[in-house]
């Protein structure tokens, strides 16, 4: 349901569940943390999904009997927003609920023009992510991040690059391409600058 990659220094990892809709168990979670945990030796980190849907979030029923409070989430994101290269979300349709966490930790976000975004956890009854609210403002600013979180409002994939959520907005024929572009220069350069210029960014 994890696919992971490595070649060449570039880390890429694909949630593989489209029957489901790429939706998240602690299982996957998990072992997403473990990648994340190790790529500190990655040079470039890639992350994205299989079929229309980025991901779901949540396993409804694992949500439900837990996985929506685990702290699984927050180290998730955590440790991908630790790592010491540049990391990309390849978002290759719609990204809802928990799986924004590590979105929203990733670098640099691109999407294809028929992802939408949203975050519907207070419609079901639980609070986001603690990192997942600060770091969606840093990137659009509060009352944007309000539209999200409390107003419930789906986000298109422009509209998303207009609050500049998403930083480009590619044909799906394109994603990988494009991903894969966006990671050369810092597969290329010298490990050490590359990471120092990531700390000099964040």
């Amino acid at each position: 349901m994890i696919e992971f990659t490595k070649a060449d220094g570039l880390w890429t990892v694909t949630l593989n569940n489209p029957q489901k809709a790429n939706a998240l168990t602690g299982a996957m979670l998990t072992e997403l943390c473990e990648i994340a945990e190790a790529a500190t030796e990655a040079r470039a980190l890639i992350l994205t999904g299989a079929g229309k849907v980025f991901s779901a979030g949540a396993d409804l029923d694992e949500a439900r009997a837990g996985l929506a409070t685990s702290d699984l989430w927050e180290r998730l994101s955590g440790a991908v927003a630790a790592l010491p290269c540049l990391t990309v979300a390849a978002l290759n349709g719609t990204l809802a609920g928990g799986a924004n966490g590590m979105v929203l930790a990733c670098d640099i976000r691109i999407a294809v023009p028929q992802a939408k975004i949203f975050y519907p956890v207070m419609k079901l009854g639980f609070l986001p992510q603690p990192s997942d609210p600060v770091r969606m403002a840093v990137l659009i600013g509060p009352s944007r991040t309000r539209m999200i979180l409390m107003a419930g409002q789906k986000i298109t994939a422009q509209e998303a690059y207009g609050f500049g959520l998403v930083d480009r907005v590619v044909e799906p024929e394109q994603l990988m391409q494009t991903a894969h572009e966006l990671v050369a220069d810092s597969l290329a350069a010298d490990p050490q600058i590359a990471a120092g210029i990531a700390r000099m960014c964040r």
